[in-house]
């Protein structure tokens, strides 16, 4: 199933240089990691989860690039973006070679299952 984007044409010409540049520097830093590293985990301070999603790689000995954008009360702009960029509604957003798999409770399945090293090639 595709997901729901708003058409280009759903977007007046005037503000569609706006809409794409909205928070673009933050997003771009984000596939520079995905490109550069196997293992990707996008987090927010004061956030359990992507501490948990961390916790969890490090215990499986799987290497990671961590970034964090902020807390709760600061940078939340940026993080919407990369919500919007993504897809995925919550935080830590975890990729795996280019791929996003999830937050921490779907990482955490992927060790256990043993699909997550498959894919990594060990």
């Amino acid at each position: 199933m595709p997901r729901h984007l708003l058409s280009e044409d759903a977007i007046d010409p005037s503000i569609r240089d706006a809409v794409s540049a909205s928070h673009r520097p933050v997003v771009e830093e984000v596939q520079a990691a995905i490109t550069a590293n196997d293992v990707v985990v996008v987090g927010m301070k004061q956030n359990p989860f992507p501490r948990k999603a961390r916790k969890a790689l490090t215990a499986a000995g799987i290497p990671f690039h961590y970034q964090e954008y902020g807390s709760y009360l600061s940078t939340w702009r940026p993080r919407t973006a990369l919500k919007m960029w993504s897809g995925w509604p919550t935080f830590p957003m975890v990729f795996v070679k280019g791929v996003l798999v999830g937050g921490a409770q779907e990482t955490m399945a992927l060790i256990e299952s043993g699909e997550l090293a498959k894919r990594l090639g060990k």
